[in-house]
């Protein structure tokens, strides 16, 4: 049985952002990596603790403390500084697969980056309209940490 494009539509997320960044490649990595993990927010600005280990096959995941926590992701790729691509569930706790990948471009005396989404299994709707706006708020933090004077 072949599935039909509307089924397939159903079992699959796909999306891409861009941002550009007023700051070097090497300085928007950083803050990605930093924003990623100890300084991971919600869209609201409390705190969620994450730890990144940037090499490969490290993993991305939630830290609660007593070695609780939950598993987003693993490093599929790294090359430093511009590219980072994680492959897991993220915080989605049921059948899906997802894989993220952010590459940076250096442009002109700035940075462009692109977050592409893609996810595969039972997806529910409230991640499925949620995921947007969440990556939108990452990208928007990176760019602020990246471009801080504190940074340079």
């Amino acid at each position: 049985m072949i599935a039909t494009e509307s089924e397939l539509s159903q079992l699959t997320l796909g999306l891409e952002e861009d941002i550009f960044i007023e700051a070097s490649i090497e300085a928007s990595f950083a803050a990605l990596l930093e924003q990623m993990g100890p300084s991971n927010e919600m869209g609201d600005g409390t705190p969620m603790p994450m730890v990144l280990e940037a090499v490969p096959g490290g993993r991305w995941f939630r830290d609660l403390g007593d070695d609780n926590g939950h598993n987003w992701a693993t490093v599929q790729a790294i090359r430093r500084p511009d590219l980072l691509e994680l492959s897991g569930p993220l915080f989605m706790s049921y059948p899906v697969c997802n894989n993220v990948q952010y590459r940076l471009a250096a442009e002109g005396d700035g940075t462009r980056l692109t977050l592409r989404h893609n996810a595969l299994g039972l997806i529910t709707e409230d991640h499925r309209q949620g995921v947007r706006e969440g990556w939108r708020s990452l990208l928007q933090k990176v760019r602020s940490r990246a471009q801080s004077p504190a940074v340079h």
